[in-house]
């Protein structure tokens, strides 16, 4: 038997697993006190509603499971492997809550403000920063088609990040409409702009090279390429720049208005920047974008946008959507880098009893020392030494021995 997990999962110690319940219960916290209620969704969902997810490259990242029975012979005799599989592991949370709102919007308030925090899977190649098991956590305002949904949103998921420990971060903001605009002025044809964002997301990646490079190969039109490729090549645009570019100025107007009210509800806490080269890689969005950048760390720890059409999908009419996803893996990691310490409302004690103790009465006491610490009841070792020693460096406080009623306090003389 292998004692290993899998590539791309990860087994958590005690440690780190009390720093994640810690991020989570922060982040639960801030939110629920914003007025946010948290749901579940199943890990699985339908392969139908997965394909049609919009999800751009994730929907080559998804882990399939087999029709079962008579179901997958008969997909064997087809020879048809699109038809092996009816379900798949969700790869992000939009397209669950999509479907769950779709399914009991009956009963939910409008706009619904809704928290997840779960785990998700993509079949990515396995590397550091990159897990195919990995926790998500989503904010989302559902039924509320206006720019204080983003601003909301962005406040709120700022705070979160504030009350866990970040302090030097950006958050980037730009709108989809306000790109594809540009694009379309540039000479890219309309039902290509999907293909050239998925494309133009590589920017940071690839640079602006590797962007036309990309794009010539998808047979889009040399003299669009290549005017984009100037753009690139002249730095930093603004956000009057780009306007300028575009035949629709009311994304534009609700861009300023978004950045201008985060930027006072920031304080000078943390950044807020215009940039014209974010798109975010799902294909669902259909506004603003947003993206929260540290110093620390390259690439996004938290991201999201306006994805209008997602909940249409399963009702058949438009159903105004926004939403952020926060990096827990990637914060987590941060923190643990940091060495970070988890903050404890008590301290951890451990009660020790001899061979032959009544355990009923270590449990009362057990109980009488819960009043003032986190007790563990363990049997007392044969080398007292060594298990304190044990004990201090698992992160206890103390120990008390239940016979004699002494308390050792770890760190003092």
């Amino acid at each position: 038997m292998k004692i290993n997990p899998l590539k791309g999962m990860k087994d958590y110690l005690p440690a780190e697993q009390r720093l994640r319940d810690y991020v989570q219960g922060r982040i639960l916290e801030t939110y629920r006190a914003s007025g946010f209620e948290r749901i579940a969704t199943p890990l699985l969902e339908d392969m139908e509603n997965l394909d049609k997810s919009e999800g751009g490259e994730n929907l080559n990242l998804i882990f399939k499971v087999l029709k079962r029975g008579e179901k997958l012979d008969a997909a064997l005799a087809a020879g048809s492997e699109k038809a092996l599989s009816d379900m798949g592991l969700r790869y992000d949370l939009t397209l669950p809550l999509s479907r769950y709102y779709a399914a009991n919007r009956d009963k939910l308030p409008t706009p619904f403000k809704v928290i997840q925090t779960d785990r998700v899977f993509r079949a990515e190649r396995p590397q550091k920063g990159r897990l195919r098991e990995f926790v998500q956590c989503d904010i989302d305002i559902v039924g509320d088609a206006s720019p204080n949904a983003e601003i909301e949103l962005i406040d709120v998921t700022a705070r979160a990040l504030l009350a866990i420990g970040f302090a030097d971060f950006t958050v980037n903001l730009n709108d989809r409409r306000l790109l594809r605009g540009m694009l379309e002025g540039m000479g890219f044809a309309p039902e290509t702009l999907d293909s050239v964002c998925i494309t133009f997301d590589k920017l940071d990646k690839v640079g602006p090279d590797g962007v036309a490079a990309e794009l010539a190969e998808k047979g889009c039109p040399a003299p669009a390429v290549a005017a984009l490729r100037a753009f690139l090549g002249q730095g930093a645009a603004d956000l009057s720049a780009v306007a300028a570019l575009c035949a629709d100025k009311a994304p534009a107007a609700a861009l300023r208005q978004v950045m201008d009210a985060v930027t006072a509800l920031a304080g000078g806490a943390y950044k807020v920047a215009y940039c014209p080269s974010l798109v975010r890689g799902q294909g669902y969005y259909t506004g603003m974008v947003f993206e929260v950048t540290c110093a620390e760390f390259s690439g996004a720890v938290a991201g999201g946008g306006r994805y209008d059409d997602m909940v249409g999908k399963f009702l058949g009419q438009k159903v105004p959507a926004v939403g952020f996803s926060i990096g827990f893996e990637r914060i987590c990691a941060i923190l643990l880098e940091r060495g970070y310490a988890v903050p404890q409302a008590a301290k951890r004690l451990a009660l020790l009893y001899a061979p032959g103790a009544d355990f009923a009465a270590v449990l009362k006491k057990a109980a009488e020392l819960r009043q003032a610490y986190l007790v563990t009841v363990l049997p007392q070792g044969k080398k007292a030494g060594k298990q304190l020693a044990a004990l201090e460096s698992q992160g206890f406080a103390a120990a008390a021995f239940f016979e004699t009623g002494e308390i050792k306090r770890f760190g003092q003389t």
